[in-house]
Parts: C-alpha cells; structure tokens; sequence
C-alpha cells in the first residue's frame, strides 16, 4: 500500500473575533473573502446572513495572498477589494490598495470597531518560550494593555478556538511594589480556588489560574467592549440612563463581592469592563483577584500613584488604618460622579486646595454647565456615596435601594443583559420604592474648574482586594 500523502501543514491562521465567523487554516498562496459563494471563505453562511452587516459585506470583500520575497521568504499581504472597506489593526487599507499582513494583526471589515479576524503567523515560533503546560493548551496572542507588573494578552483555547484575556503577573516586579512591607507571593490554592468559585454576570470569571516560578497566568473572560475610562472620555460624560444602567450593574457586583467577605479597594473606570461597543451593555468589574493570588496584605498601606479614587479615612491614617467595606462605597461614588458630569470630583489642578485635603473634606462641586440636565435624584446619590463618614455613607444595598436606582426600565434590561437566557425575578435584597421626588436646591455657580479626567497611574499598589473579616 502506497502511504497517504500527508497533509499540507498551515503557514497562517485566522482566528475568528466575531460570533458567525469561524477559524481559518491558511495552507493556500490566495484566499478571497466575501458574500460571494465562490469565495474560498464565503460570508454567505446562516450565522452571517442573519445579522445587520450581511448585506454591507462586498462580494469580493478582500484578499489574503502569500508571495516570495527577497531571499525566498515568504510575505504575507491582505488586498482591500470592497465598497464598505478592510481595515488592519484599525487603518483603512483602501479599495485595491494592499498592506503587509503580519503575526497578531487584527482584521476588520466595514467598520474598523468591526474585527473579524486575528491572524497568526505559523512560521514564526513565538510560543516557544511559554510554559508548556500553558502552552498545552492555549495560543498566545496580541498584547491587550500593559501596566508595572506585567500585561493582559489575547489568546484562543487550542480546543474550541475560545477566545481569551490572559492576565500576566510578574512575581519579581510585583513583589518589587511591596518588598518595603515585607510582603512575600503567596502559593495558597485555597485562595485562588476561592476566586475561581466567584459567579455572577456582573463580575469577571476568572476561569483557571497558572502558578509559574517567575509569573502567573489568570485566564479571565474577554470584553470586547473597553474600559469604562474610554467610554467616557469618547462621549465626553454619560447619559444619565446609560450611566444609570452601568451603576446598577456596578451595584450588584459590589454586593455580591461583599456578601463574600471580599473588599476591592480599587474600583475606578479603568477596572470597569463593557462587554459590547452599544449603548446599552453588559459590564464586568475586574481585578478585584490580584491581591488574593498574589498575598498582597500591604497593598492599601503604600500609597502611590494618584488617589483620586481612594476614600478619606484611607488618606487619613496615611494607608496604615483598617478599613471596612465603606472604601469600595466611596470609590463607587467618585465612578457616578465621572460618568454623570464627565470630570473627577477630585483634582490635582485645584491650586487652592491638596487633592488630598479635597478628599478628606469631601470637598468637591456640580458644576452647572457639567450637571444641568442631571437630576436631583441622581446628585442625591452622589452625595450619599461621597459621605466622608464611613458609617454613614450608603453601602451597596442602601444604594441599591435609593430612589434613583428604582427604575423598572433600568432594571429589566439589566436582566436581560445580565441573564439573556432566562428572565429572573429582581435580585432578593432590592426591595421596590416609589419614585419621589425632591426640590432642586439653588446652586451657586461654580468657578470654571479645568479638571480634565485622566488615567490613573498603573504603577499605583492600590491594584487588588484584601479580606475584611
């Protein structure tokens, strides 16, 4: 018997971004892309046709072609063929126009926010130096952000093509922010399998932890949607339905990250996720884990970076104090204030006052041309939540309670979000309020403040939780 010949060995692949579109091994020197059947990948599958963009996608919309260069080496080039056009890592490559296609570039069609596409160069070894036990399993992809201690990258499950977040912590630079306490990384499995266990639709899913010698390795859920900062620099501010759809969601999370004993103390836009570039969307709280994995019992007490998010009694006691759950409270409360007035409460570019002594006299203004069209509703629960008194500031079930909050549109498209599959009841701990409603105060008008919202650094040691017992 004549062996089998064997099968040609793919030199690319094309991992698929959006729902309806499907891995693409490249074995081929040509691939057309379109509605067109003849197509080598045709849009034209039922997945596809059912959605809006279908009828937007051209029939030859582009092309991926391998040629040999200098030398014999083989390039690699994605060809613009449509109306509607193909972007690359968000440029417009333009109809006949081609661009060099090269390992971890994203392709979009239509839009550049529409990513369809990852490619990845097979004849470049760029996993080699992975963990096998992580390699095993999963393809490393394009770098998603990066901060101090390491970086958040794409990947896809070698199994079911499932797209990924892998959170990259560096032991050494990490220990590096804490070594002044004396802190050491914990290798506790107790701990990490305690976050694993953490469920709920508002709150990212760590799925499976990796303990290197060097780093580990969180594969988290991936949204597609950004950060909650650059929602809110793009729009300028929130509407205040939307802004109110995202707090609710926020709420949840926090309450139910209480009601398992376990504090954030690091909530701010950044950490924020949206699942979808719509208006109206499903949103993750993240890195609430990191602190745990890694034993960070020192991370409140080394204050660093800006602390535009961080509570009083934090500032007070210089980081050194105990804190009660209340600090995630008033970190929630700064997040609605960006989202409805579009600046931080609390800012470095005030000359006459420290942003420090802002915080801690909780001294902050609605400025009338940023807060006119917000209700009093909505600013009452601003101030509850800005309370510099720990004990009297709102907790998440006081201000799940809040008139504000009792919105019955809010709510059912919260739960559609939150549970597409199934309708549930309101969750058990929020009781119904009527509405009410409450006399606008006269408000002086404010000095013209040039309090522009910007990043936090990523080099601050406020990035986790700690248990409160």
């Amino acid at each position: 018997e004549e062996p089998e010949p064997e099968e040609p060995q793919p030199w690319g692949r094309l991992w698929a971004l959006r729902k309806g579109f499907s891995k693409l091994d490249c074995v081929k020197d040509e691939y057309w892309f379109g509605r067109d059947r003849m197509c080598d990948y045709s849009f034209d599958r039922a997945a596809l046709k059912r959605t809006e963009d279908f009828k937007s996608y051209s029939k030859k919309h582009c092309r991926i072609i391998r040629e040999k260069g200098p030398g014999n080496k083989f390039l690699v080039f994605i060809e613009d063929h449509s109306f509607n056009g193909t972007f690359l890592n968000g440029r417009l490559i333009g109809k006949n126009k081609r661009l060099p296609l090269n390992n971890n570039d994203e392709i979009a069609i239509n839009l550049p926010t529409h990513k369809v596409f990852v490619f990845s160069d097979l004849t470049t070894d760029d996993q080699s130096d992975l963990p096998k036990e992580f390699r095993d399993k999963y393809i490393l992809s394009r770098t998603l952000g990066s901060g101090v201690c390491g970086e958040v990258r794409l990947a896809f499950g070698k199994e079911n093509c499932k797209k990924v977040a892998v959170k990259i912590v560096r032991k050494l630079k990490f220990a590096a922010l804490v070594a002044e306490r004396g802190d050491k990384v914990s290798n506790d499995a107790t701990e990490i399998k305690i976050l694993k266990m953490l469920d709920h639709p508002c709150i990212i899913k760590i799925e499976e932890v990796f303990n290197f010698e060097d780093c580990f390795y969180l594969i988290l859920e991936l949204m597609e949607g950004g950060e909650l900062f650059d929602r809110v620099v793009s729009c300028a501010k929130l509407k205040e339905q939307t802004a109110k759809l995202f707090f609710y969601q926020m709420l949840l999370a926090v309450q139910y990250l209480h009601n398992n004993n376990i504090t954030h103390r690091d909530l701010k836009p950044e950490n924020v996720l949206i699942a979808t570039g719509e208006e109206s969307s499903l949103i993750k709280i993240t890195d609430f884990g990191l602190a745990k994995i890694v034993g960070e019992t020192s991370l409140m007490k080394t204050l660093c970076g800006t602390p535009t998010y961080l509570a009083p009694e934090v500032l007070l006691t210089a980081g050194m104090g105990s804190y009660s759950k209340a600090v995630d409270c008033w970190s929630l409360g700064v997040i609605l204030f960006i989202c409805l007035g579009g600046y931080p409460p609390f800012s470095d570019q005030i000359e006459s006052m420290s942003l420090s002594d802002q915080i801690i006299k909780g001294h902050y203004t609605f400025i009338p041309s940023c807060w006119g069209h917000v209700s009093e509703m909505a600013k009452d629960l601003v101030k509850k939540l800005l309370n510099v008194d720990p004990e009297k500031r709102l907790s998440p079930n006081e201000a799940l309670n809040h008139p504000w909050i009792q919105d019955e549109e809010v709510k059912r498209k919260a739960r559609q979000l939150m549970y597409p599959e199934r309708e549930l009841m309101l969750p058990p701990s929020v009781t119904e309020q009527p509405s009410t409603s409450m006399k606008r105060p006269r408000e002086d008008d404010a000095p013209p403040l040039t309090k522009r919202l910007k990043r936090t650094s990523r080099t601050k040691t406020t990035e986790g939780l700690k248990d409160v017992m």
